[in-house]
């Protein structure tokens, strides 16, 4: 009996483009080409959840990575040149960020090494958390203009730091562009030396070096692959520091993402009504046949009880008592819902922002250790000024809001009595009473807020600004319409008067004409200048090490996606050994070829490219179990596609050649042990292709034992595993059939040890807390894993079920 046991299979309505396993549980991410993202488990081929394309984001996605602890999926998108972090729990997008250039390939590794120094950092306690207060999750109550970000999702975004220990996600373009995103938020390294373009990535686990499959053009312009590894030394040797670094940099980036949703909340609480009284108050001038002012026209209100036909008309029929309540009551709605944000959100998140800043700065005097890396002191501190700017800023926001409050507060009430008296209705007791201090206040309110400006008209279409919250929350390069009145200002005053305070460093610039949202875009500016000058020295001390071309290719085919071509890659953290493996079925059909590298470029390695005949593999399984009539001891095998399953295992779909495809296809393990046990040594040539040389390449015989399965009914192309999972998934040439395989059933009982004993227990916590699930949705859509293709898309399973699924894995993986 073959060591597989199927145990889910889909007709799916779209092709596939991408598929990657969790790193972590029984969960396959899949991209068709709808653009839409989707979560399947393992039992069933059941959907999790469905993420669909939007104009925001994309609907061309061209890669998929997990985080290696498999609560993030990243997906790029080719349309939009963007990089989505998705919450694996929820299926929410947490952040994005765009890329120069559209991505087409990407993989997210962790580091391994020890040491002490790693040691006492991972397991030391983060300091700011005893300095800082949490900050505090967004309001229920806003949802971003880019329906993007779920209202409570304050908490999910600081927390895509993950672990403390340094994991980098590695994308590469097209144009032979490849940046690195330590935890996935900040830019590390920008390499831009890469030749040709980039179609599979691998980062050691160690930093010592880049592996790269790249397709370049030949001098007779056909495609050519080669095999590119870059010396990325300076990553590992000052891998505490990078570690140290990154974690500080993606604090403060995704700092930055919270103090941009802060802001748009407030944009949001802001309403388009407060914008009345300005509009039907230009309306009156332009409309008024008298060459009274507005302000004389409410003065006289004010002081004699008396108005204008055209001022009462404004009042009674425009404005409205009904109408002056509402607006009273939505200003201070919005004012102190404003007022709020920024004390708890704008202030909280600056101040955290200060602080890991202060913590680079410190950071950036230790010249032997950070110096290399790029940190630069100026840059640090210009990023210090300009986030003090930014809260000087939102202190001036609050004294507005807090002066506007107060002088609506007595204005409306004021107006609120007159508009009574003009309708002769009843004034209650409580309003009716007005001090001459009261008179003095709207006196001075109506002087300063409703004089006309015609220079003000010009640029706005209107003569008064009497709200001047707004005005700080448009994302505007133009001065403030009514800057703060700094008259009388002690300390201004004094500021100026001093020659040495003037221009000291230690004081913050304030900008009083600028908006907050100016201030604002000019700290990311400075910031971001800050944090990429790092990426750009670390990226120059990448060197290119070795560069092999392999084979040529003829142009692929519009219908297969890149991604699910060889070569393959895989990192042995054990052996710090890089392996490639790939086919060159136009020279030599039946063979399966290896190239192995060490993960430091110059330590040489035996063995390093060796193949694999698959003439006659599976003679000694067909004898062993009585073999299938269509699957005879002298088929001649070749290999389809190839993914390593663990360090020592590769598992493989082969095919039978043309005028026999009625034998079937086959889903193999293919041991690797015995390949790299060749006697002879291969010499390569660097003047030629290794397909100019295939005929010298030590060659290795396998026969398979029982580690094999013929896929029938299927005419099997690809395939995407996970062998700390033991699991994989199968997809058919048109891309829309997959069958799901658990791998190694009969040894899993016998296995001990951490990962395999972690797999099998999980597994069980799956299958328990899932059942219930299952049996609902096989009642509800009454199809089996083995019916035929569906007439739509899946229907959506419920969001509760879908948290308990995800949530009892995680507290397995606590235990």
């Amino acid at each position: 009996m073959p060591a597989f046991r199927q145990v889910g299979e889909k007709q799916l309505p779209n092709p596939v483009l991408c598929m990657a396993w969790s790193p972590k549980r029984d969960l396959i991410a899949l991209a068709n080409t709808s653009g839409e993202l989707l979560l399947h488990r393992l039992a069933n081929f059941h959907r999790v959840w469905s993420l669909p394309a939007t104009e925001h984001t994309g609907k061309e996605i061209t890669a998929l990575a997990w985080r290696p602890d498999g609560k993030i999926l990243a997906f790029a998108l080719g349309d939009t040149k963007q990089v989505v972090l998705c919450d694996v729990e929820k299926a929410e997008i947490l952040h994005l960020f765009t890329v120069e250039n559209a991505v087409s390939c990407m993989t997210w590794m962790e580091v391994v090494e020890e040491s002490s120094v790693l040691s006492s950092f991972y397991n030391s306690e983060d300091e700011s958390k005893l300095f800082l207060p949490k900050l505090p999750a967004l309001p229920k109550s806003y949802s971003t203009t880019s329906n993007i970000f779920s209202e409570e999702k304050s908490d999910e975004i600081m927390n895509l730091l993950g672990d403390v220990r340094l994991n980098i996600l590695v994308v590469g373009g097209a144009s032979g562009c490849v940046e690195l995103y330590a935890y996935g938020m900040y830019r590390i390294a920008t390499l831009d030396k890469v030749p040709g373009s980039c179609r599979s990535l691998s980062l050691s686990t160690d930093l010592k070096s880049l592996s790269v499959i790249t397709e370049v053009r030949s001098v007779d312009n056909n495609p050519e692959i080669c095999y590119v590894q870059l010396d990325t030394g300076l990553l590992s040797d000052c891998l505490p520091e990078v570690t140290r670094m990154a974690r500080k940099f993606s604090h403060i980036s995704t700092l930055l993402q919270y103090l941009r949703l802060s802001l748009t909340c407030m944009c949001e609480a802001w309403e388009e009504i407060l914008m009345q009284m300005d509009l039907r108050l230009t309306k009156f001038v332009q409309e008024k046949n008298t060459n009274t002012q507005v302000q004389d026209e409410f003065l006289e209100l004010l002081l004699w009880g008396q108005s204008s036909p055209e001022l009462q008309a404004l009042l009674m029929n425009q404005l409205t008592v009904k109408g002056l309540k509402k607006l009273g009551q939505s200003i201070e709605s919005s004012y102190s819902s404003i007022q709020k944000l920024v004390i708890s959100h704008l202030q909280s998140g600056s101040e955290a922002l200060l602080y890991h800043l202060s913590e680079v700065r410190g950071m950036c005097l230790w010249k032997h250790k950070f110096e290399p890396l790029g940190l630069n002191a100026a840059a640090i501190e210009d990023a210090i000024t300009a986030v003090g700017s930014f809260s000087l800023k939102a202190n001036e926001l609050l004294q507005v809001i807090d002066k506007s409050m107060k002088n609506f507060k007595a204005f409306f009430r004021w107006l609120y009595v007159a508009m009574l008296r003009m309708c002769e209705e009843h004034v209650p007791p409580e309003l009716n009473k007005m001090t001459q201090k009261d008179i003095s206040f709207v006196a001075d309110f109506l002087s300063e807020h409703f004089s006309e400006n015609e220079e003000l008209f010009d640029r706005k279409g209107k003569y008064f600004n009497v709200e001047r919250v707004g005005q700080y929350l448009k994302d505007e390069d133009d001065d403030l319409v009514s800057p703060p009145n700094t008259k009388g200002n002690q300390w201004l005053k004094f500021l100026q008067e001093s020659s040495h305070l003037k221009e000291s460093p230690l004081l913050f610039p304030s900008y009083p004409n600028k908006s907050l949202h100016f201030v604002k875009r000019m700290m990311e500016g400075v910031i971001e200048g800050c944090l990429q000058n790092p990426a750009e020295v670390i990226g120059k001390s990448v060197k290119q090490a070795i560069f092999m071309p392999l084979y040529t290719v003829p142009e692929s085919s519009e219908n297969t996606p890149r991604l699910f071509e060889l070569p393959s890659q895989w990192n042995d953290k054990k052996a710090n050994m890089h392996y490639v493996v790939f086919t060159m079925p136009e020279g030599s059909p039946s063979k399966l070829y290896m190239l192995r590298r060490a993960t430091d470029p110059y330590r040489p390695v035996a063995n390093s490219v060796v193949s694999v005949d698959l003439s006659n593999i599976l003679s000694a399984g067909l004898q062993h179990n009585g073999g299938p009539a269509d699957a005879q001891p002298d088929c001649v095998y070749s290999c389809l596609d190839a993914r390593f399953y663990d360090d020592e295992m590769l598992t493989v779909v082969l095919c039978a050649p043309e005028g026999e495809e009625d034998r079937g296809r086959v889903l193999a393990q293919l041991p690797l042990g015995s390949a790299h046990s060749c006697q002879n040594e291969f010499n390569w040539d660097p003047a030629l292709r290794l397909d100019q040389q295939s005929g010298s390449v030590p060659s290795q015989a396998l026969v398979l034992e029982n580690q094999w399965r013929i896929l029938e009914n299927m005419k099997a192309q690809f395939v995407a595993v996970n062998g700390i999972r033991k699991v994989a998934c199968v997809l058919s040439a048109n891309l829309r059939h997959v069958r799901m395989f658990e791998m190694d059933v009969e040894d899993e009982e016998d296995e001990e040890g951490g990962d395999s004993q972690k797999a099998s227990a999980d597994q069980d916590v799956l299958e328990a807390s899932m059942n219930s699930q299952g049996d609902r949705e096989d009642d509800g859509d009454g199809r089996g894993p083995d019916s035929g293709p569906e007439s739509g898309a899946e229907a959506k399973e419920p969001m509760e079920d879908v948290e308990t699924h995800l949530e009892s894995q995680e507290e397995l993986e606590l235990v």
